[in-house]
């Protein structure tokens, strides 16, 4: 074989616009399909409302709106608008922008004035237009090129910036927006930035005490153990207070961007933390026993942040900004100072504290002994461990030779019997997905202790395969799928786990880890094509296509599917329903109205919505076989 040439024909120089669009990964991580927070989609709405957000912290306008109908975003804001000479440049050149004068933007969101750039370039209709003094300058674009460039007009609207796009769909494969998602990415802006009115869809989103309206309204009053503490400073804000839930939940922010994999601002406030409870209680309790159960949310402005990839999801920066103290430094002395005067003032609010580390501390006892026996066995099973599949990529590994989109790729799927996970087994791609099999219906573990996780052999083994026994932070897999059988037992066995997730582990649903697997109901055949239908509807849509005698399988449960289709439905077109915690979601009343003793609401609630159905076999056209309808009338 002939080598191939290397010649100056070889070399090529791209572009902004066709670079942006041949690696979107390095502008805005991942593509996706919406289905998870940081999917493409959000990442380009979020650039855009960003440099309004830039606008309200420099002073100038109080409200944003957003909109999202059919497809097609909007964001309206009412700062000063882009001077109307640069509206294409801004959009359309890189480097360009005003965040470069940093006694403009000293700590804004984003510095490198890529953002805006990315959306155009990523959206095949894209629209940007300025209000000034009366004037309004418009541009339209598609992928990224210029379409119209409309000339100045005078209009009577309010100064400020408009951006609507419609993201690709050659580079986002069937996507769409979760409403739940991008409330919640709203809210957050809401609660970074008290009196900033944003107008979503109708519903209009303002907090008036910052994050400690967030930690009110995602834990719930009558689930706190103690009123939540709110510590503030030019640079920095946190919210902290404890839960009954197991596990960790923070809430991480620099510069009003959620930091969802935290970073050096988070690690210095745990351990800031840490130390200013020991200190006022002067007792050397447990780190572990002081951070059980906390719910908190941290806010920190930083100069030139410094993050560890362009969607800016984890802080790198060791300082505060040049000549500034580190991180590690700022944070210690804010809180030993300010917690421990918090907490001398508010003698109620220290008992409570102490009160609840002193609880963590005796379950941890209790369960000592247990949790030893129970970690030996599983790391003995661990060696031939025949319920786990492993794949070979981690999503917390540290090996250079596996790229960061092979890691946000790993997933392992809990499946039910050996039929199903034999199917998915063979059919997986071995590099980044792995299986667990689940014997049979796993316990209702609703309001018990965690003593239940190492008691229970299958949850203990699940908990080590997922490598979450002490925290998120060391989970091998960026996506956790339920994958069950479309029936009563398979939605059974889905609430099952949902309830084990949500009672030891909601840090790891809250950081959007956890999906629901979402298989095809039907195969409508000829002998020329073939069409996975996931929905009854689309069953219809499919025998019309078709025009004649189609051949309709109804797919009962996962190990009917052979392992050649199954490829089809876990590669890259993979369906999965993300499992969100919505603004106000209270996880302790989800489980009791579900998982709980049967409560005159749940029986309500049955009888109202009781349905009886009548099955009736389709003939191999997909139409009922009348006399077997007849048949069923005549049975009552």
């Amino acid at each position: 074989m002939a080598e191939a040439q290397y010649t100056e024909d070889n070399i090529r120089s791209l572009d902004w616009r066709e670079h942006i669009r041949l690696r979107p990964g390095m502008y805005i991580g991942k593509l996706g399909d919406g289905a998870s927070p940081d999917d493409g989609i959000y990442i380009l709405l979020k650039e855009v409302i960003d440099n309004s957000i830039d606008e309200y912290v420099m002073g100038h306008g109080r409200e944003i709106d957003v909109r999202i109908e059919d497809g097609v975003a909007s964001v309206r804001d009412f700062g000063r608008g882009i001077p109307l000479g640069k509206v294409i440049d801004v959009v359309s050149k890189i480097n360009t922008g005003g965040k470069y004068d940093s006694k403009a933007f000293k700590k804004s969101v984003g510095l490198n004035g890529v953002g805006l750039k990315a959306t155009n370039a990523l959206s095949e209709a894209f629209t940007v237009y300025a209000v000034r003094e009366g004037k309004l300058k418009q541009a339209d674009f598609a992928f990224g090129e210029l379409v119209k460039d409309h000339k100045p007009v005078k209009t009577n609207e309010a100064d400020g910036t408009f951006v609507s796009f419609r993201a690709d769909h050659s580079i986002f494969k069937k996507y769409k927006y979760r409403p739940d998602y991008i409330e919640n990415q709203l809210w957050n802006y809401a609660y970074l930035n008290a009196g900033l009115k944003l107008n979503y869809n109708g519903k209009t989103l303002v907090s008036k005490n910052g994050l400690k309206d967030l930690l009110e309204r995602r834990v719930g009053e009558e689930l706190q153990r103690y009123p939540v503490i709110h510590l503030k400073e030019e640079d920095v804000e946190v919210a902290i207070t404890h839960g009954n839930a197991y596990g960790e939940t923070y809430y991480s922010f620099v510069n009003g961007q959620h930091t969802t994999q935290g970073g050096t601002h988070l690690n210095a406030f745990k351990q800031a933390f840490v130390d200013a409870v020991q200190k006022h209680f002067n007792k050397s309790y447990d780190r572990k026993d002081i951070l059980a159960s906390i719910v908190a949310a941290v806010a920190v402005k930083v100069e030139d942040p410094i993050f560890e990839s362009q969607t800016k999801t984890k802080l790198g920066s060791t300082e505060m900004g040049p000549g500034s103290p580190t991180v590690q430094t700022f944070m210690r002395n804010f809180l030993l100072e300010k917690l421990d005067n918090y907490l001398h003032k508010n003698p109620t609010v220290a008992q409570d504290l102490e009160k609840r580390i002193k609880q963590s501390e005796r379950e941890r006892k209790e369960i000592a002994g247990i949790k030893k026996l129970a970690n030996a066995r599983a790391k003995k099973a661990n060696l031939h461990n025949k319920k786990l599949r492993e794949c070979r990529v981690q999503y917390n590994s540290t090996d250079k030779k596996h790229s960061e989109e092979q890691k946000l790729a790993t997933t392992i799927f809990i499946t039910e019997g050996d039929s199903a996970s034999g199917s998915i087994t063979v059919a997986r791609d071995v590099q980044t997905q792995a299986v667990f099999s689940l014997r049979g219906k796993p316990l209702n573990c609703f309001g018990q202790t965690k003593k239940v996780v190492y008691e229970n052999e299958e949850f203990n083994l699940l908990q080590h395969a997922l490598n979450i026994e002490d925290g998120v932070d060391e989970l091998r897999y960026n996506r956790v799928v339920i994958a069950t059988d479309a029936d009563v037992d398979g939605m059974h066995i889905r609430l099952l786990l949902l309830t084990f997730f949500l009672q030891f582990f909601p840090d790891m649903v809250g950081a959007g880890h956890l999906f629901i697997l979402e298989t095809p109901l039907f195969r409508v055949r000829d002998k020329q094509k073939t069409y996975y239908c996931y929905s009854e509807a689309e069953k219809q849509e499919a025998i019309e296509k078709l025009r004649g005698k189609a051949e309709i399988t109804r797919f009962k449960g996962l190990g009917e599917i052979s392992p050649n289709e199954f490829k089809d439905f876990i590669g890259p077109d993979i369906r999965l329903e993300p499992v969100v915690l919505g603004e106000a979601t209270n996880i302790d009343d989800l489980l009791t109205y579900y998982m709980g003793k049967n409560t005159p609401e749940r029986q309500n609630f049955i009888i109202d919505n009781l349905r009886i159905e009548r099955d009736a076999d389709l003939d191999e056209d997909g139409t009922a076989d009348v006399e077997q309808l007849e048949e069923a009338e005549a049975l009552g």
